[in-house]
C-alpha cells in the first residue's frame, strides 16, 4: 500500500483524533445505551480505565485541538465535508476561531466573532438585530455541532447574541456548502462547536470583568469526573452579564447556563447529553435607526447616544436547546455518529418606529408606529453519518455517508399602536423617549409556517496519486414549507467536487465546484415565499501549513453565480406589517479573492490576518452595494520572551467605502456614502501567578465615528470602550 504525505496527515488525524460530538433524543439514549452507561459508571477496573483515558484524550483532540498550545489555528476539522481532515485538505476557504482567539480579543458573542472573521461583513440594523454577509451574499445558515438552523432577519431570536463562553471554537466555511447543509447559503456557513466534559480531573475557571457603560460580566466554567474512574464526566458553564450602552436609556441583562455529560459507555462508544439555556432582557431597545434627513432634505447629524426608543420599549428573548449524541469508533478507523437536538426560541417585544423625517425647526416627525410582537421558533433535527478509510487499487481512501431530517416551526403575531406627530413630540438629540403608551390594536397573525428538510448525502476522498486527491459527493434534498405563507415543495440534487494537489510538503493547490440550492425565508410584498436561490459556486486557490499545522495560510479565487436572490425593497413591508419585503434579483454574480494567514508564527507570536476583495453585480448594477468589497482584518498576540508573564496584542479592521441608494423626503432616490474607516483594538494580559491573570481590552481605540447601517435611517457604530477582567483557573 502506498501512502502520500496527504494520506499520512489523514491517517495521523484519524488515529490521534477519535471523535465524539453530540445528539440523539434523550429517550432513545436511555433505551439503547443506559445499561452500558450504568455498567461503565461502576467499572473500576484499571485496565478499562486506561483504555477510557486514551479515548478521552483522543476525543478532546478534535474538539479542543489547540488547548495546550493556545494557538489561533486548529489542526483538524470536519468543516465542509464531515471527514476529519486538516484545513489544508479541505478544498474551500475555512476560518476557525479558536477559544484562545476569542479570549484574547474578548469576543463574547457570535456577533463579536463574525465582525472579526475574514471575509464576513456585518450591518447592525438597530440595537438588537444584525445581518451578516460573505462574498456579497447574506449569511443565514448557522449550525450547532453540525446541525443546521436557518436564521432569517425578519424577526430576532437572539442568534447573534449567542454567548461564546459555551463554545470551543467557531468554524466558518466561505462559499456554498450544500453538501453539508442541503439548502445552503452561497456566501458562508457558520458552525458553533460546543465545549465538552473532556477532563478526568476536577478543573475549571472563574472570571469577572467590568467595562464601559457599567458592563459587568461573570462566567464560571467547571468540569470533572462524575464517577471514580472518570468514564462519566460533567461540565457546567454559567454566566451573567448586565450593562448599559452608549445609547440613552438602554439597559440589557443576559444570563446563560450550559451543562453537558459525556460518558464512555464502552471502550469505543461515547454518549453526550446536554442542555443549553440563554435569556436576554433589553430595556429601551431601538427599532431601526435615526432619520437620515430632515423633512427639507438636509442631512441630519445626531450625537451617537441619541436613541429612538420610547421609555416603554422592551425586548425579551429566551432560548432552550436539548441535545444528545452517540459516537462509536471502530478499531479500523471508522466512526459512526447519531446526532439530535430539540430547540425552542421565543421573543416578546414592544417597539417604537418614528415615521418620516423631522422638521428641522420644530423637530416634529410625521407619525410613529408602535408594534408589539411575539414569536416562537421550534427546531427538531437529527443527523446520522458514518465515515472512515477504505482500500481500493492498493491505495487508502475515505468515505462518508449519512442522512438527516429537520423540522422548523415559526409562528409570529403582532399588535399595532399608531401615534400622531403631536404624541411623539419634538425629536432631537436630547429626546428622552417620554411618550404615551399607544392604544394597541388586536393581535393578528404574521406567520405560522413549518419548514421540513430531508436529506441523504455521501462523499468520498480518493487518493489518485501520492500528491493528488479528489473529493466527490452529492446531497439529495427534499424541502417543503406549509402554513400561512402557502405551500412549496422542492427536490434537489447538489453535486460537490474538489481537487487537492500537493505541490510540496507544505503547499497545496486546490479547486472545487458545487451547485447552489437555497429555499428562502424571505417573502414578497404579497406575502409569498420567494423562489429558491439557484446557481453555481467555483473556487480555486493555494493552501499551506507549517510547524506541524500550527500555522495555516489560504489564498482563494472564487466566482458565484446566482438567480432569485432576495434583496430588500426600501420602505416596503409584507402585507402592510412590520416584516421587510423582498424582491428576487436576476443574474447576481460575485467574483473575487481572499487571503488568510492564521496561527503560531513563532512560539511567542500568534497572528491572524485576512484580506478580501470581491465585486458583486446583478442585472441592475452593483449588488448589495452597502457591503464593503474590500476588507482587511488583523489581530495579534505576543508573549514577551524576557517577561513571559506579560502578553501584548491588538489589531485593526479596515473596510472600503460603501453606498446605498435610498428614497429621500422629496421622493427621489439619493445615494448615501459611508467612507472607508479603520477600527483599532488593543489588549494586554498579565499572568500574576499560575492560576490568576488580569486582562484589559480597548475597542475602537481612536473613537472613530462611523455608521454600521445607512439607508433612509442610520445606525452609529460602537464608540471607544474599555474592559478589565480577572480570571482564575484551577
Amino acid at each position: 500500500m502506498s501512502f502520500s504525505g496527504r494520506e499520512t496527515r489523514a491517517v495521523r488525524a484519524s488515529a490521534l483524533n477519535k471523535p465524539f460530538s453530540l445528539s440523539l433524543l434523550a429517550l432513545a439514549v436511555h433505551a439503547l445505551v443506559w445499561p452500558a452507561f450504568a455498567q461503565a459508571a461502576g467499572n473500576s477496573d484499571s485496565e478499562a480505565a486506561s483504555a477510557q483515558q486514551d479515548m478521552v484524550v483522543d476525543a478532546a483532540s478534535e474538539n479542543d485541538a489547540t488547548d495546550e498550545q493556545q494557538d489561533y489555528a486548529a489542526k483538524t476539522t470536519r468543516a465542509g465535508t464531515k471527514m476529519l481532515l486538516t484545513p489544508r485538505d479541505v478544498p474551500q476557504s475555512v476560518s476557525i476561531i479558536t477559544k484562545q482567539r476569542m479570549q484574547d480579543q474578548d469576543l463574547q458573542s457570535l456577533d463579536d466573532v463574525l465582525n472579526n472573521t475574514t471575509g464576513i461583513a456585518a450591518e447592525q440594523i438597530d440595537s438588537e438585530r444584525s445581518q451578516y454577509y460573505a462574498r456579497g451574499f447574506q449569511v443565514t445558515d448557522f449550525s450547532y455541532d453540525d446541525i443546521p438552523t436557518a436564521v432569517g432577519d425578519a424577526w430576532n431570536y437572539g442568534d447573534a447574541a449567542e454567548d461564546t463562553a459555551i463554545y470551543d471554537r467557531i468554524e466558518v466555511v466561505r462559499g456554498a456548502t450544500g453538501l453539508m447543509t442541503g439548502a445552503g447559503d452561497p456566501g458562508a456557513t457558520i458552525n458553533m462547536v460546543r465545549k465538552h466534559a473532556d477532563s478526568k480531573t476536577f478543573t475549571g475557571s472563574l472570571s469577572a470583568s467590568y467595562g464601559s457603560w457599567n458592563k459587568q460580566r461573570y462566567v464560571a466554567d467547571v468540569s470533572g469526573p462524575l464517577n471514580e474512574t472518570g468514564s462519566v464526566r460533567g461540565r457546567v458553564v454559567a454566566g451573567y452579564q448586565d450593562q448599559d450602552s452608549w445609547l440613552d436609556r438602554y439597559h440589557k441583562s443576559k444570563k446563560f447556563f450550559y451543562g453537558v455529560v459525556d460518558a464512555d459507555v464502552t471502550d469505543n462508544t461515547t454518549v453526550s447529553l446536554g442542555w443549553d439555556y440563554q435569556q436576554n432582557n433589553t430595556g429601551n431597545p431601538t427599532w431601526g435607526g435615526l432619520p437620515t434627513w430632515y423633512s427639507n432634505g438636509v442631512r441630519t447629524h445626531y450625537t451617537r447616544n441619541t436613541s429612538t426608543a420610547a421609555d416603554w420599549a422592551r425586548y425579551a428573548v429566551e432560548s432552550r436547546k436539548v441535545f444528545a449524541n452517540v459516537t462509536h469508533n471502530w478499531d479500523n478507523g471508522w466512526t459512526f455518529r447519531f446526532n439530535g437536538t430539540h430547540g425552542e426560541q421565543t421573543f416578546n417585544d414592544k417597539l417604537l418606529y418614528p415615521m418620516g423625517y423631522p422638521d428641522i425647526s420644530t423637530g416634529l416627525m410625521d407619525s410613529g408606529f408602535g408594534s408589539k410582537d411575539r414569536g416562537k421558533r421550534t427546531l427538531d433535527s437529527f443527523d446520522s453519518y458514518a465515515s472512515g478509510p477504505y482500500e481500493l487499487f492498493g491505495r487508502q481512501h475515505q468515505l462518508m455517508a449519512g442522512v438527516s431530517y429537520s423540522r422548523q416551526h415559526n409562528a409570529t403575531d403582532s399588535s399595532d399602536g399608531p401615534l400622531t406627530s403631536e404624541q411623539l413630540g419634538a425629536f432631537r438629540s436630547n429626546w428622552n423617549g417620554d411618550i404615551i403608551d399607544p392604544a394597541w390594536g388586536d393581535w393578528y397573525q404574521n406567520s405560522d409556517d413549518v419548514v421540513r428538510q430531508k436529506s441523504a448525502y455521501t462523499a468520498t476522498r480518493l487518493s489518485l496519486a501520492d500528491p493528488l486527491s479528489l473529493i466527490v459527493g452529492a446531497r439529495y434534498t427534499q424541502y417543503s414549507t406549509s402554513g400561512s405563507s402557502g405551500e412549496m415543495r422542492k427536490n434537489n440534487i447538489t453535486p460537490y467536487g474538489g481537487l487537492v494537489y500537493d505541490i510540496t510538503e507544505s503547499l497545496s493547490a486546490y479547486a472545487s465546484y458545487t451547485s447552489i440550492f437555497s429555499p428562502q425565508t424571505k417573502r414578497s410584498e404579497s406575502g409569498a415565499w420567494l423562489s429558491p436561490i439557484t446557481g453555481k459556486n467555483y473556487e480555486t486557490g493555494l493552501k499551506a501549513d507549517w510547524m506541524d499545522g500550527r500555522v495555516t495560510t489560504n489564498f482563494a479565487i472564487f466566482r458565484i453565480e446566482q438567480d432569485n436572490v432576495g434583496e430588500a425593497i426600501d420602505n416596503v413591508f409584507v402585507n402592510g406589517s412590520s416584516e421587510q419585503a423582498y424582491r428576487a434579483t436576476k443574474g447576481a454574480v460575485s467574483k473575487g479573492a481572499e487571503f488568510e494567514v492564521n496561527g503560531a508564527i513563532t512560539d511567542n507570536l500568534q497572528l491572524t490576518f485576512g484580506a478580501t476583495r470581491f465585486v458583486a453585480r446583478d442585472s441592475e448594477g452593483r449588488y448589495n452595494s452597502f457591503m464593503p468589497q474590500t476588507q482587511l482584518k488583523l489581530f495579534t498576540r505576543y508573549r514577551l520572551p524576557m517577561l513571559p508573564e506579560l502578553t501584548l496584542g491588538g489589531g485593526v479592521n479596515w473596510q472600503n467605502r460603501v453606498y446605498k441608494d435610498a428614497t429621500g423626503p422629496d421622493g427621489e432616490t439619493q445615494r448615501l456614502y459611508q467612507g472607508s474607516y479603520p477600527l483599532v483594538d488593543l489588549f494586554v494580559r498579565y499572568q500574576i501567578n499560575k492560576q490568576l491573570a488580569v486582562q484589559a481590552n480597548v475597542s475602537n481605540l481612536f473613537d472613530r465615528e462611523y455608521y454600521s447601517y445607512l439607508s433612509d435611517s442610520a445606525v452609529y457604530g460602537e464608540p471607544r470602550n474599555v474592559s478589565v477582567s480577572l480570571s482564575y483557573s484551577f
